[in-house]
């Protein structure tokens, strides 16, 4: 038995059956230099980039140390968006399958305050929320942390630039002094320490280096243009590289909306994801993106915190980020899963003192390349894989992917490999078509039923 395998951990049976389930074998380094201290309850620092496996890593710790049946809170997970608290909450999800009875709760902003309420009431063993609701319920007396055991702080770096640390901050002092913290942060800087000296006892640190060695390579190119046809420019960019997916940054909303408007007009159908979006409109941006039904998504970097987006083809930054960090963030959503990935940067005159900041940083000279603007609207890049299908009906009328998967296969007659990915939400839920077949699949839900009952079926 190698030692950087799970099976060598002392972990208890349900959770070895979870991992053994889930086909993980080999520990990342981040699990493998982080869990055997996790499990001897010692506190924790970890600087591990996105996509390291530290959510497994926390999620077994804060699993290990939980008595199902205590009907208690006693694991609390802080992250910055929803986006990620739904993430974590799915990953603990999986690793507790096999044992029984185990509650997840989800405590984010953007969802109404009613439906959280209630689930508090039926007392979950972990807690896995954003800090301004998880702070909000505190306040109202109707969320309790006595019997917390393990606190974990992820993506602190991102919590911190959005603002939350006093809600942190309180929300710690909630907390029993008797507690195990594992804080896990992209990048440390000396605010993320002030909180490690204050929150953490006698922590292991442990760094988990992109290293260039070991990571896919990400090819870096950049574009020097002019502010006024840089929409052009962006659209050229798109056509001549193609690539399947790609989140263009923006440094700010308006830009955002201007750079999606732009490239509707050029013929390129493009998304935008802002703070500004209702919640129910940003849960479809972001769903029809996953789906492959929109390819190109317009963001700022606080609408793009806690995104995981697998197998992102490229990163176009439409403008270049004021620090070198930011660009660091931004470019580590592409080359992942095992992938080389392109970074695509348009620079204006004005922000070459930035382009040459990050030659600076990166020690290599930046790779400069041409492409042709354009100047007239154009067939989109290339048409979508999928089209995605909402259905109105979800979780509260006790629909289940499988229900959606089986309508489409049985009497809708797709084959399997024609459905994409299948979300549920709440009130409603998605599923992705092939093009090709999206017609008649979207015909056939119309006209049949699902568990027993007709549901309302449109093309996003």
């Amino acid at each position: 038995m190698h030692k950087s395998e799970f099976s060598a951990l002392p972990l208890s049976a349900p959770l070895l059956k979870a991992v053994d389930a889930l086909n993980y074998t080999q520990m990342t380094p981040v699990q493998a230099q982080s869990l055997p201290s996790i499990l001897a309850g010692r506190d924790l620092i970890g600087q591990a980039p996105t996509g390291s496996g530290k959510t497994v890593a926390f999620g077994l710790g804060l699993l290990h140390r939980l008595d199902p049946e205590l009907r208690r809170v006693q694991a609390l997970v802080l992250c910055p968006t929803r986006e990620l608290a739904d993430q974590v909450a799915k990953e603990i999800r999986r690793l507790a399958a096999a044992i029984p009875n185990l509650k997840v709760l989800i405590l984010t902003g953007g969802v109404p305050l009613g439906p959280q309420l209630a689930s508090l009431r039926k007392d979950s063993h972990v807690v896995v929320g954003t800090p301004g609701r998880v702070q909000e319920m505190l306040r109202k007396k109707v969320l309790h942390f006595a019997h917390v055991r393990t606190l974990v702080l992820d993506e602190a770096d991102r919590m911190l630039d959005m603002g939350f640390e006093e809600a942190i901050r309180e929300i710690v002092g909630k907390t029993p002094q008797k507690r195990q913290t594992l804080l896990f942060s992209a990048t440390y800087p000396e605010p993320i320490r002030a909180i490690g000296r204050s929150v953490l006892r006698d922590p292991l640190e442990v760094t988990v280096a992109a290293a260039m060695g070991d990571q896919p390579p990400v090819e870096q190119l950049f574009f020097e243009v002019d502010l006024k046809n840089k929409p052009a420019l962006l659209a050229g960019v798109l056509l001549q590289y193609k690539p399947e997916s790609s989140v263009v940054f923006c440094n700010t909303r308006i830009d955002v909306a201007n750079v999606t408007d732009a490239l509707d007009e050029l013929g390129i159908s493009a998304s935008a994801l802002h703070g500004d979006l209702e919640q129910r409109d940003r849960d479809e941006v972001l769903v029809r993106f996953a789906n492959r039904s929109c390819s190109v998504l317009v963001a700022s970097d606080v609408a793009a915190r806690g995104l995981d987006i697998k197998e992102l083809a490229a990163v176009i930054n439409y403008e270049l980020p004021h620090d070198p960090d930011t660009y660091v963030h931004r470019i580590g959503r592409t080359a992942r899963a095992g992938r080389g990935g392109l970074v695509l940067s348009l620079v204006t005159p004005r922000e070459m003192p930035r382009a040459l900041e990050l030659e600076r940083q990166q020690g290599v000279a930046l790779r400069w390349a041409k492409a042709a603007p354009v100047s007239a609207n154009v067939a989109n890049a290339s048409p979508a894989a999928m089209v995605t299908l909402r259905l109105d009906a979800g979780r509260a009328d006790k629909l289940r992917p499988g229900d959606i998967l089986g309508a489409l296969t049985g009497d809708a007659g797709l084959s399997a490999e024609n459905v994409g990915k299948i979300d549920v939400f709440a009130t409603r839920a998605y599923v992705a078509i092939a093009t090709a077949v999206a017609g008649k699949a979207l015909a056939r839900l119309r006209a049949g039923k699902i568990k027993g009952r007709k549901i309302r079926v449109e093309k996003m």
